[in-house]
């Protein structure tokens, strides 16, 4: 079982990067959102440098949705899906696993780009170095909630603004304490430690629970 559920990882790994270049396009996504705010704020860089962390994980939050849409689809289109549904592995693992994979191919590209962004914002080092690591803590939950949205749209052939509308106010939590610890980490005495614990702690529930509600939706799918 390990054996096809690494060659799974490796498969949807080389799928997420194949298919309209998922990596790349995410990067590309979140470096136009973070570069148009400086635009819009002004040239105020003390004003940057403030809200620099939440430009930063909003840019991340819509890259990662970007292409969630497509986790399930193109099983759905050739019929894989159902053979997946109808197998003797359970469907929640291979969730997590999709999920998983989609995250190491879309989503740590965009952790490893925020040091690069942060200079757009005028963040300090121990400012891009509190945002790498709550990025790298909290977008697997938004991957792991977007599968959720993901497997409910997995039917309908246009469900990207559908799944952006079910998932967004599922991140809120997730993206309200990653950027307060981002922010904590710039701004004393407030202390950084606690909301990356929370964040922590709604990215380790995330990925328990989202694959089982995810592979819920799936199977009604298939009904």
């Amino acid at each position: 079982m390990t054996g096809a559920f690494s060659a799974l990882f490796v498969r949807e790994i080389r799928l997420a990067v194949r298919v309209g270049g998922g990596a790349l396009m995410g990067v590309l996504f979140f470096l136009t959102v973070v570069s148009v705010f400086p635009f819009a704020v002004g040239p105020d860089l003390k004003l940057l440098s403030r809200i620099g962390p939440a430009i930063l994980w909003i840019g991340a939050l819509l890259a990662t949705l970007l292409s969630l849409d497509r986790l399930f689809q193109s099983e759905r289109d050739d019929g894989t899906l159902d053979l997946l549904l109808l197998g003797e592995h359970p469907i929640e693992v291979l969730v997590f696993v999709k999920a998983m994979a989609h995250w190491v191919a879309t989503g740590l590209p965009l952790v490893l780009a925020a040091p690069i962004l942060g200079i757009f914002v005028n963040l300090q080092p121990i400012a891009i170095g509190s945002v790498m690591a709550t990025l790298f803590v909290g977008t697997p939950a938004l991957t792991a909630i977007g599968a959720i949205g993901a497997a409910l749209t997995v039917s309908l052939r246009r469900g990207g603004v559908l799944l952006a509308i079910l998932v967004l106010p599922l991140t809120i939590p997730v993206l309200i304490f990653g950027v307060s610890a981002a922010t904590a980490a710039v701004t004393e005495p407030t202390p950084f430690l606690t909301p990356f614990l929370f964040l922590c702690g709604l990215s380790l529930l995330s990925l328990v629970f989202a694959p089982v509600a995810a592979a819920a939706a799936l199977r009604r799918s298939g009904d």
